[in-house]
C-alpha cells in the first residue's frame, strides 16, 4: 500500500531550485485521436515559469490523495512474461526520455486506449532522485541510500495554442514505497477514482483487482 510520506518526499523536491526531473517529452492528440504533435527537451533548459508550470502537472500525480486517487497496481504475470508494457517503461526509463522511437510505440499504445472527442496530452518525466540517507533523529544525512529513477505520466486535456490542462490520469514508475523503488508496482492517479484511469490501465496492462 502506498504511504503518504512517502509520496509528499518526492512532491517536496519538485520545485525549480530541487527538482530531480531533468527531461520531458510528450505528444498531442487531436480530437480523432491522431497525433498532433510532439516534444522532447531538456527540463533544465526550460525557462523559469514553464518549469513551474511543468513540475505543477508532474506533482499532480504523486500528491494526489493516496490510496484513493493514487492507487498501486501490479504487472500480471502474464504481462511481465511477455515484457510488454513493463519492459517498454523500463527501456524508455533507462534512455532517459532520449529514444524517440520508444516513445512513440508508447504514445500509439496510449493513444489507442483513450476516448476520442477532445484534444488530450500525453507528457512524461525522468527523474533521477538520491534518496538521503535519514538519521536516528529523523534528520537527512549527506550519504544516498538510494537512487531512484523513476517516470512520470500525465494524461490530459489541451487547451487553446496547446496549452496543457490539470491531469485527468497518470502513473508514477516504478512505485515507491518505503523509500525505495517498488519495480513489481505501479503507481496509478485517476482525478476521478473508479473512472478517470479505465483506458489508461487497459493500456498498461494492469489490472484494477490484482
Amino acid at each position: 500500500m502506498l504511504k503518504r510520506e512517502d509520496m509528499l518526499e518526492l512532491t517536496r523536491r519538485m520545485t525549480p531550485a530541487r527538482t530531480s526531473i531533468d527531461r520531458i517529452a510528450g505528444c498531442y492528440f487531436d480530437e480523432d485521436g491522431y497525433v498532433d504533435g510532439s516534444f522532447n527537451t531538456g527540463f533544465l533548459k526550460l525557462k523559469t515559469s514553464e518549469k513551474e508550470k511543468n513540475l505543477g502537472i508532474a506533482k499532480t500525480i504523486p500528491f494526489s490523495e493516496t490510496n484513493r486517487q493514487l492507487i498501486e497496481l501490479d504487472f500480471p504475470g502474464e504481462t511481465r512474461e511477455s515484457g510488454d508494457m513493463m519492459r517498454l517503461l523500463d527501456a524508455i526509463m533507462e534512455s532517459g526520455l532520449k529514444n524517440d522511437a520508444m516513445l512513440d510505440t508508447f504514445y500509439d499504445i496510449v493513444g489507442e486506449q483513450m476516448p476520442a472527442g477532445r484534444p488530450l496530452a500525453v507528457v512524461l518525466f525522468h527523474g533521477v532522485y538520491d534518496i538521503p540517507r535519514i538519521g536516528s533523529d529523523k534528520a537527512e544525512q549527506w550519504e544516498s541510500e538510494e537512487v531512484y529513477e523513476y517516470l512520470i505520466c500525465s494524461i490530459g486535456p489541451v487547451m487553446d495554442d496547446y496549452e496543457i490542462g490539470t491531469p485527468e490520469c497518470g502513473f508514477l514508475y516504478p512505485s515507491f514505497c518505503d523509500r525505495s523503488a517498488d519495480i513489481f508496482h505501479i503507481a496509478l492517479y485517476e482525478k476521478e477514482p473508479g473512472v478517470s484511469g479505465e483506458g489508461l490501465i487497459q493500456a498498461l496492462g494492469c489490472d484494477r483487482e490484482s
